[in-house]
C-alpha cells in the first residue's frame, strides 16, 4: 500500500496524495470504484524513474469534492489546478479507466505542461463496444440507481470483472477501495461524473487528433469492458503515438501485473 498523506487545499477540503521517487514527475489518474491504491504495486516500480504523484480524485477515494460539473473536460481543468498547486510546470501523466479521458483532454488542450501521455483501458470512443455492464452503467436513470443505491453490488461485479480468476484483491487494498466507495457523497459524484462523461463522450474524438506529446496506448488484451479495439482506434486518431498490448491482462492490469505494465512505461521513456 501506498503511504499517503492528506493536503488542506483551498476552503479546508481535503486531497489525499501519495507520492515517492525522485526524477521527473509522472502523474497517475485512477478511475472507480478504486482510488489512488490501484497504483500500489505500480508506483514504487517507476519511482527510480520518476517522481511519482497519485492522488484521489476530488469527489473520490478519501479526497473532498470540489463545486462544478464532473466531465472529463472539468476533471482536466482541476488537474492543472492541482499541477500549479504543486509548482509542477511539465508532467507525464498515465491514467486508467476514467483516468483516462482527463489525461488525453489535458494533453489536447495544454501541450506545454505535458511531456508524455499513457492511456490504459478507458472508454475513449463513445460509439465502440463495451461489456453490458458499461452499457447499463451508460444510461443515466439506471446509473443514478445502481450507483447510488446498489453499491455492494457494483463493487463485487468490478472486483469479479476487473481481475481474472483466481485474483483477488489484497484484504487490506479491498478495504481501502470498498470503504472510500460505499461513502454516499463519493457514489453521488460518480454518479455526476457518469453523466459528464456521458455527456461529453462524442466530443473527444476531436481532440486526439490535437495531441502532439509522446503518447503510449497500453491496453489490456482480455480487458472486458473496453476490448482492445478501444485501444488500437485510439492509437489511430493520436499522430505518432504508440500501441502495446499487456498479454492476458484484464482491467486492472497495473494492480496485478505492474511489472509487466511498469517495464511498458520504462521502455516507452528511454
Amino acid at each position: 500500500m501506498l503511504e499517503s498523506t492528506v493536503e488542506m487545499l483551498d476552503g479546508g477540503r481535503r486531497l489525499r496524495v501519495a507520492r515517492l521517487g525522485s526524477g521527473p514527475p509522472l502523474v497517475l489518474l485512477h478511475g472507480y470504484p478504486d482510488n489512488l491504491q490501484i497504483w500500489s504495486e505500480l508506483a514504487p516500480r517507476l519511482a527510480n524513474q520518476f517522481e511519482v504523484i497519485a492522488f484521489d480524485w476530488p469527489g473520490m477515494g478519501y479526497s473532498d469534492a470540489w463545486p462544478g460539473g464532473a466531465s472529463p473536460f472539468q476533471m482536466a481543468n482541476r488537474l492543472l489546478t492541482l499541477l500549479d498547486r504543486w509548482g509542477i510546470q511539465r508532467a507525464t501523466l498515465a491514467g486508467i479507466d476514467m483516468g483516462g479521458q482527463p489525461a488525453l483532454v489535458f494533453a489536447a488542450q495544454h501541450p506545454e505542461r505535458i511531456d508524455g501521455l499513457v492511456v490504459m483501458n478507458s472508454l475513449v470512443l463513445w460509439d465502440e463496444r463495451t461489456s453490458w455492464e458499461i452499457a447499463v452503467l451508460r444510461r443515466l436513470q439506471l446509473n443514478r440507481f445502481i450507483i447510488r443505491g446498489l453499491p455492494g453490488i457494483v463493487f463485487n461485479r468490478a472486483e469479479k470483472t476487473f481481475l481474472p480468476p483466481g485474483i483477488s484483491l489484497s484484504p487490506e487494498l479491498r478495504s481501502d477501495f470498498w470503504i472510500s466507495f460505499k461513502r454516499a457523497e463519493v457514489r453521488k459524484y460518480i454518479s455526476r461524473m457518469c453523466a459528464g462523461y456521458q455527456a461529453t463522450l462524442p466530443l473527444l474524438p476531436s481532440l486526439y487528433g490535437k495531441i502532439k506529446c509522446r503518447t503510449l496506448v497500453l491496453w489490456g488484451q482480455n480487458d472486458k469492458h473496453f476490448p482492445q479495439m478501444h485501444g488500437e482506434r485510439l492509437h489511430q486518431l493520436i499522430s505518432g503515438s504508440q500501441f502495446s498490448i499487456v498479454p492476458q491482462a484484464e482491467h486492472w492490469m497495473a494492480w496485478y501485473l505492474a511489472e509487466d505494465v511498469a517495464a511498458a512505461v520504462k521502455l516507452f521513456n528511454r
